[in-house]
């Protein structure tokens, strides 16, 4: 295989992965412009709060996708379809169950989130009502999770864009009727996000159907969905992706709460230079994708050498990326703060921090790859073992220097997380015994 074969590969699941990354955070943003033409605050705080519940409930069930991207793309590479499709049934079977417990625990699920956030007053009024609404859209959201994964694994992230694209529309033009046709405020705004979940899941299952159905189907080893051996093995990924999602949970939790505990000003600061954390994210996680179903065929295959050469082009590209990046935010990034914020004050405040976030991509880029080759490998425990280490470091700098460096450690510490991720991983990519699991038959 020539290297121009390599990154075409790369490059046709990476792009419409980034183009999917790119539309998910369109969803809440719709909501949150509505909301902020129904003439309260109160609405955008409730919308805010909303999503931050669901986002953080989705977050933590993301092993659904990244667990069965892994699996799918190892049966793929090993000539095994009924692996493939076994895998999407057992993987549907435990979404449909872990969204039928949030809904049947959804009322004190929801107490708690909303209460943890701090929402009081008429803020928390309209935040469980749009939690109330939206709490529905589960099976529809884990369901998309399971068949994203799958979809991943088989090499194909354009459904799973067309999809991104759908639920936009559909959230936008339902939204709209909810809440000036009909006059349901917040109300409004949930239901039309429920409706574009419902739409999005609709829409994966008809093309799944049209392009994988009949001969997937006939495939299913049904006795084998909840054999006890596939289910050990289904569960210690997930597991692993489970704890690994906690520790990045409590690492972006504290950070918020950090710098909301030095003031308003610093809490900005930090909330709009994260976004060119985020814009980094959306493009790697679509390289993270690319790891996840080529490597993850290559390594079902058995198949060491292209494996190899495969995880280095994923390098060379994260390393052009970085640098673009590096060079965009070093020269361009606080013009794009004031596309973001016209006060003056936080504008003048982030010049003071602007150089850590112009080092993310270099702190990071090595995360992003190994993230999507380990979970393309199921090699979970590595993956769960970095974040660890690396959350217990990022605790550690910002508690012994937070008292000298105040925001400046806070922001040392993220920086020395992303780095020590993609450090640990490394470590354990190069260990002799990560390649006696190299396995030449199937999953």
């Amino acid at each position: 295989m020539k290297l121009r074969q390599t990154d075409r590969k790369i490059l046709g699941i990476a792009m419409p992965a980034i183009v999917s990354n790119i539309t998910v955070p369109l969803l809440g943003l719709v909501d949150v412009a509505i909301a902020g033409h129904l003439g309260s605050a109160a609405y955008i705080g409730a919308i805010a709060v909303g999503t931050m519940v669901f986002n953080v409930i989705y977050w933590v069930f993301g092993f659904l996708r990244m667990g069965t991207s892994g699996l799918t793309a190892q049966a793929l590479g090993s000539r095994s379809l009924v692996g493939a499709a076994t895998t999407l049934a057992r993987s549907l079977m435990v979404a449909l169950v872990v969204a039928a417990a949030i809904l049947v625990l959804q009322v004190p699920l929801g107490s708690i989130a909303i209460k943890a956030t701090g929402a009081t007053g008429d803020i928390a009024v309209s935040a469980h009502a749009y939690f109330r609404i939206c709490v529905w859209g589960a099976p529809a959201m884990l369901g998309l999770y399971a068949l994203t994964g799958w979809f991943i694994g088989m090499q194909n992230t354009r459904i799973p864009m067309l999809v991104s694209i759908v639920q936009n529309v559909v959230n936008i033009a339902a939204s709209l009727v909810f809440v000036y046709a009909a006059h349901w405020r917040v109300e409004g705004i949930a239901a039309g996000t429920l409706v574009a979940q419902y739409a999005g899941l609709l829409i994966a299952a008809g093309l799944w159907t049209k392009y994988y159905g009949v001969r997937m189907i006939k495939r299913v080893e049904w006795g084998g969905v909840c054999r006890r051996d596939a289910l050990m093995k289904f569960f210690a990924v997930n597991r692993d992706i489970f704890l690994r999602t906690l520790f990045l949970v409590a690492v972006n939790f504290y950070f918020l709460s950090a710098g909301a505990a030095q003031g308003a000003v610093v809490l900005a600061v930090n909330t709009l230079l994260m976004q060119l954390f985020t814009l980094f994210s959306y493009i790697m996680d679509g390289f993270a994708y690319a790891g996840e179903a080529l490597c993850g065929r290559l390594y079902g295959a058995g198949n060491v050498v292209e494996f190899r050469r495969m995880v280095r082009r994923l390098f060379i590209w994260g390393g052009a990326l970085t640098a673009a990046y590096t060079l965009a935010y070093a020269l361009g990034g606080s013009g794009f703060l004031t596309l973001l914020t016209d006060d003056d004050t936080v504008i003048s405040e982030a010049s003071h921090y602007f150089a850590w976030a112009v080092l993310i991509p270099v702190a990071g880029v090595a995360a992003f790859v190994w993230d999507g080759v380990f979970i393309g490998i199921t090699a979970t425990r590595g993956m769960l073992a970095a974040t660890a280490v690396a959350a217990t470091v990022f605790f550690a700098v910002n508690a012994s220097l937070a008292h000298l460096l105040h925001n400046h450690a806070l922001w040392l510490a993220f920086l020395m997380f992303l780095f020590t991720r993609g450090a640990v991983q490394t470590f354990v990519y190069g260990r002799r015994g990560f390649w006696n699991g190299f396995r030449t038959s199937g999953t």
